[in-house]
């Protein structure tokens, strides 16, 4: 009879042939789950919250799109912010610009639930404005953590977020704000969305929230398109470019265009999707002491231990590519219909 050990039929190295089947199963084994790990990793969505002022301009209906489009966004709810361009009460009017956007433009069936902010900025820096979508914010918000941070991309008024840290001050443990806002580095300086709320930045400022700003001036360099430039970029990717394209139109021609018939050379820039550009690493930044902030909009650069994120540069030609991308997939697998759009150019009356 023959031992077990005469049985077994050794492998390279004195190994047995079941210890080397055994060894690589485990090999294998073991890069089959780091690739699912890396892969899920790579797919991990993005909790974020958006509070706009859509409807004041086209910037905000471009950045909703590019961020509802994408499926590396988990869009938890959108926020209505007041612009004192748009008619009383305007964070009401603007829900519904928000409203039609979503269901009629983009036909969205289910979408994530849309709030009415605040319609006014904040009287003082120490009195919330309390709404639902204040309280939206909060609540929401007690899901994450310190080293889980939802994200609130700011591309409005910042009463809506300011009001929520100063319902509730332990969110600042909680969400990160990534805003559009202010003229640029080391100034401040005035900017639409800052000036609509000043108080609201200053809210924000003096706490410590972590806080990413995309400026005016970093948006001119990198987010301008041109009349031409806008319409060989977006008007030929369906229904929803094709509505992109009017809404561009109709601001350029109303607020843009030069006097000469035939001078289209002035750009307009698509300064809110500096803040996707950013949660998507496609900008470069830099890490600043954060100032505080005066009743001007100008910056007191001050001695502290807070910091504040600066973004610097957008690239511009990868964000677009994505954007136009994730359009197109969207629109093949959701039925978009056409949403008549008035002629052009439009009048000025």
């Amino acid at each position: 009879m023959r031992t077990l050990a005469s049985q077994r039929t050794n492998g390279p190295h004195g190994l047995s042939s079941s210890l080397v089947v055994s060894r690589r199963a485990y090999i294998f084994a073991f890069a089959t789950l780091s690739f699912l790990l890396r892969a899920a990793l790579c797919w991990a969505r993005i909790p974020v919250i958006m509070s706009t002022d859509v409807g004041n301009e086209i910037d905000d209906q471009w950045a909703i799109t590019y961020m509802l489009v994408n499926p590396q966004y988990d869009v938890l709810g959108i926020i209505s912010a007041h612009a004192p361009s748009l008619p009383d009460p305007s964070a009401q009017y603007t829900y519904e610009v928000l409203l039609d956007l979503v269901e009629n433009h983009l036909n969205m069936i289910s979408h994530p639930p849309l709030f009415e902010g605040a319609n006014f900025p904040l009287a003082d820096t120490k009195t919330p404005l309390p709404n639902a979508g204040v309280d939206f914010i909060i609540q929401t918000s007690k899901s994450f953590s310190k080293g889980n941070r939802l994200t609130v991309l700011t591309i409005g008024a910042a009463t809506d977020v300011a009001s929520a840290i100063l319902e509730d001050p332990g969110i600042v443990n909680r969400i990160r704000i990534v805003a559009m806002g202010f003229k640029g580095w080391p100034e401040g300086g005035p900017e639409f969305n800052v000036a609509n709320d000043v108080k609201a930045w200053q809210v924000i400022l003096n706490s410590n929230v972590p806080v990413v700003v995309g400026c005016g001036d970093v948006c001119r360099a990198n987010l301008a398109l041109t009349y031409r430039g806008a319409k060989s970029l977006i008007s030929k990717h369906g229904p929803v470019g094709a509505w992109l394209w009017e809404e561009y139109q109709a601001w350029y021609y109303r607020f843009v265009k030069p006097l000469r018939k035939n001078d289209f050379s002035k750009p307009w820039i698509i300064w809110d999707t500096i803040t996707l550009a950013y949660v998507e690493g496609m900008t470069t930044q830099r890490t600043y002491p954060r100032p505080r902030l005066n009743n001007d909009m100008s910056f007191d650069h001050v001695q502290t231990d807070k910091t504040i994120t600066w973004i610097t540069g957008v690239d511009s030609t990868r964000m677009w590519a994505d954007f136009l991308r994730k359009l197109d997939l969207y629109q093949r697998s959701h039925k978009v219909r056409t949403v008549a759009a008035p002629p052009f150019p439009p009048s000025l009356n």
